[in-house]
């Protein structure tokens, strides 16, 4: 009955969200006599019919294509030669759509800056030596906004060097707004760094390359940058964190994703990946031109749109399982989405060939992961309730104008119980509310404290037994509960929920990991004493 209720009650809510989102409506009909407004557009849909099919009809309908495009006068007269230049800052979605945008960008000071995980009090106190051997022992911090997704990314100490820094210093960690205005490169590397970032990753932070990158990031003559571009050019090409085309289309304001590694990941397998209802998902991919494709939906699915970064993904160069050849920039593999679970991705990997780095001390074949938020919560009592991400992150809030809107601030809900939980829990009130996300959260992180503890054995435990001469056979039976070990606990680290956003699965990965690092430590410790007994007598 509960769950029933909870269903019902998040239905409604996803129902009321679609009604007061002009955002995140689909689109409209409207007059068809008024369709085609005597403003040129004619001429375009001439050549651009996919997005006559999705404008006309549209909110957006009664848009001149001259509000978001420019130089199209030019490009007329000679279309091969005259590019239209496309505006895609967010500034110009704020000048209707002012609360969003001004939401966007508002300071939210619930998120501390600069916080690293591999601290004591971090969300990963053994990490530099779990990590041994990887670019994040230098700095992985505990994410902020989205207004800071880009400058956070570019100014942590392990992306090149350390060389962007805050041009106003210490003073300028609470500055928004356009890269460079925020940032400055100081051209010196760090003595104590890595030369981490890539241009894959890149496009999960900004919307600005949307024209400049094939699908998928590969070579092209029409394409500025591709996977193999350099990270610094790409990066002093970056402006602006990612933008609100990256979820709404322009042209008719339909519910969208644009990341292609995740349309990628999707078309493999339509009815049976994290987002698939009743054996189909809700996304019409439209290709442009054989250059980019964006995937459209009927009805808003936060949990697509917010998956083309909160997920697990591969945008690294690594190494291959099998015969520990180099994988580069030149291969797909570099920009790929598993859409996988704690539970499944060690496998997954295994059969993709690719693993990130080997560990300093043991050798094993470990991946570093990031960010499994969307595919955490596919599967859990949220989710099968139909509950999607914005009704908790992006709770509707009155403007100033009076009229109910969507934050698009993304909040933690943690510190926001009202909103993000008792619309749905009217009767449990805000401090049980609390008390119960805490005991979850509480819970969580004694298995990751008790996971990373008998990894640590483990990784002591085999250097002992290397000193001591134990045979390469055993060595490789522990290396290989080593790298089971760390993929059922590492993936908990990158989440940042703490496990509340499916408790069931946090545990069970993180108990499977604790006994996987004991089973490790056994092998080791019983091929150890048959060592010792089998020593020479003095």
């Amino acid at each position: 009955m509960l769950k029933r209720n909870l269903a019902l009650t998040a239905a409604a809510a996803v129902a009321a969200g679609f009604l007061s989102l002009p955002a995140l409506t689909t689109a409209a009909k409207s007059n068809p006599a008024a369709k085609v407004a005597s403003d040129g557009r004619a001429k375009c849909y001439e050549c651009h019919d996919e997005v006559k099919a999705l404008k006309e009809g549209s909110k957006h309908a009664k848009l001149s294509c001259k509000v978001c495009h420019e130089k199209l006068d030019a490009h007329m007269n000679d279309p091969e030669k005259n590019k239209p230049v496309t505006l895609i800052d967010q500034a110009l979605c704020g000048k209707c759509h002012k609360e969003q945008y001004n939401s966007f960008y508002e300071d939210n000071y619930e998120a501390a800056a600069r916080k690293e995980k591999g601290t004591p009090t971090g969300r990963s106190p053994l990490q530099d030596k779990l990590l041994a051997g990887h670019g994040f022992t230098f700095e992985h911090d505990e994410p902020r906004g989205h207004a800071f997704m880009v400058i956070d990314q570019f100014a942590v100490d392990r992306f090149q060097g350390g060389r962007f820094q805050l041009k106003e210093g210490w003073k300028g960690v609470t500055s928004t707004g356009k890269t460079w205005d925020v940032l400055t490169d100081t051209g010196k590397k760090l003595p104590e760094t890595a030369m981490a970032g890539n241009a894959t990753c890149i496009q999960c932070k900004t919307s600005d390359h949307l024209l400049k990158w094939k699908f998928l990031g590969d070579k092209d003559p029409k394409a500025k940058w591709d996977r193999t571009s350099n990270v610094v050019d790409v990066a002093k090409d970056t402006h602006n964190p990612v933008g609100c085309v990256h979820c709404h289309d322009p042209h008719g304001t339909q519910p969208r994703v644009v990341r292609d590694a995740l349309i990628q990941a999707i078309q493999k397998d339509p009815k049976g990946n994290i987002f698939a209802k009743n054996g189909a998902t809700d996304l019409k991919v439209i290709d442009f031109r054989d250059f980019r494709k964006i995937g459209v939906m009927q009805k808003t699915d936060s949990r697509m749109m917010c998956a083309q970064c909160h997920v697990e993904y591969n945008c690294n160069a690594g190494t291959q399982w099998s015969d520990g050849k180099k994988v580069g920039y030149d291969d797909l593999r570099t920009n790929h989405f598993p859409l996988k679970n704690s539970l499944q991705l060690l496998k997954h990997y295994q059969e993709l060939n690719f693993y990130d780095f080997k560990h300093a001390v043991t050798g094993a074949r470990l991946i570093k992961f990031q960010h499994p938020e969307a595919e955490t919560y596919a599967g859990s009592i949220h989710d099968k309730a139909g509950v999607q991400c914005h009704q908790c992150h992006m709770p509707k809030k009155k403007g100033k104008d009076g009229k109910m809107f969507s934050t698009h601030g993304v909040i933690r809900p943690k510190n926001h119980i009202k909103e993000a939980c008792l619309g749905c829990h009217p009767k449990e009130g805000k401090d049980k509310k609390l008390y119960q996300l805490d005991a979850v959260q509480n819970y969580v992180k004694g298995k990751m404290r008790k996971s990373e503890y008998w990894l640590g054995q483990l990784i002591d435990t085999y250097a002992a037994a290397q000193r001591a001469g134990v045979s390469p056979t055993v060595l490789d039976e522990a290396r290989l509960k080593h790298e089971e070990a760390h993929a059922l606990w590492e993936y908990w680290t990158a989440e940042n929920s703490d496990g509340f956003h499916n408790p069931e699965l946090a545990r069970e990965s993180l108990t499977g990991s604790i006994a996987a690092s004991k089973a490790g430590v056994k092998i080791l410790n019983d091929a150890m004493s048959v060592a010792k007994k089998d020593e020479p007598k003095k």
